[in-house]
């Protein structure tokens, strides 16, 4: 017999790096976000868009085009739209909510982002200096997914109680169900006395001082009584028949 004691997979990893770059990366694009709903960035928004492509190969003068011209007729609405996105993505991350669809759709954001308003970090001209911010976001993300799907369920998250509340959030949440992390991992082993039945033990081989008493058989010898070894009856010899002979 063996007695299994369970502990959360993954566990041989700490789980504090992943809080630790979830909340600070969270506060990053929060204070990213707010800037967004600054009149500035609205106002200097088409501008960025359409100076993305100042400089690029001609070979992705129609990508940058195609940005451009979907934008430039409602910029306002896109700026809004960019802000809205980064303040979910900030909420999200800080706490998380839905983190394994989240750090996905960030991911893909951000890779948008630096494709089209950083114009892939370029242009890579004498002078460049970096690839870009966004592509690094990205990257962050795909760290926060891979620690997530290593370390598990993350207590300090809105997913945590979600997911005790609707049985299917865990999908959106977690790489796989959180029931699934209970896994044994160590066994403790539990000795038994074997029984052997007294039937199969040969009455020879067993000491007469570990069977109880109860169980022993004690011998009776019966002595077959006749009628002059009766007993007697209230201190009076019981009669005996007399010979015919003498009536």
């Amino acid at each position: 017999m063996m007695a299994n004691t369970g502990t959360r997979a993954g566990t041989g990893f700490p789980s504090w790096p992943k809080y630790a770059l979830r909340f600070t990366f969270g506060g990053i694009w929060l204070i990213d976000a707010v800037l967004k709903w600054l009149p500035g960035f609205r106002a200097g928004y088409m501008g960025m868009i359409s100076g993305a492509g100042q400089g690029q190969p001609g070979w992705l003068g129609p990508w940058f085009r195609f940005w451009t011209n979907l934008q430039s007729p409602h910029p306002a609405f896109y700026a809004y739209l960019v802000a809205v996105l980064e303040t979910l993505v900030a909420l999200a991350v800080l706490f998380g909510v839905a983190r394994k669809v989240s750090y996905l759709a960030a991911a893909g954001f951000s890779v948008v982002i630096w494709a089209a308003a950083e114009g892939f970090g370029g242009p890579y001209t004498s002078g460049a200096s970096d690839i870009g911010t966004a592509i690094i976001y990205a990257l962050v993300f795909m760290c926060l997914l891979t620690l997530s799907a290593y370390t598990g369920p993350d207590t300090y998250s809105v997913d945590h109680y979600l997911e005790k509340k609707i049985s299917w959030w865990w999908k959106i949440a977690e790489f796989r169900n959180p029931a699934q992390h209970l896994v044994p991992v160590t066994t403790v082993p539990v000795t038994t006395v074997p029984v052997i039945p007294a039937a199969v033990i040969p009455a020879a081989v067993i000491p007469a001082a570990v069977i109880p008493a109860a169980v022993i058989p004690v011998p009776v010898t019966t002595v077959p009584v006749t009628p002059d070894a009766a007993p007697a009856v209230n201190g009076k010899a019981r009669p005996t028949a007399e010979p015919a002979g003498r009536r």
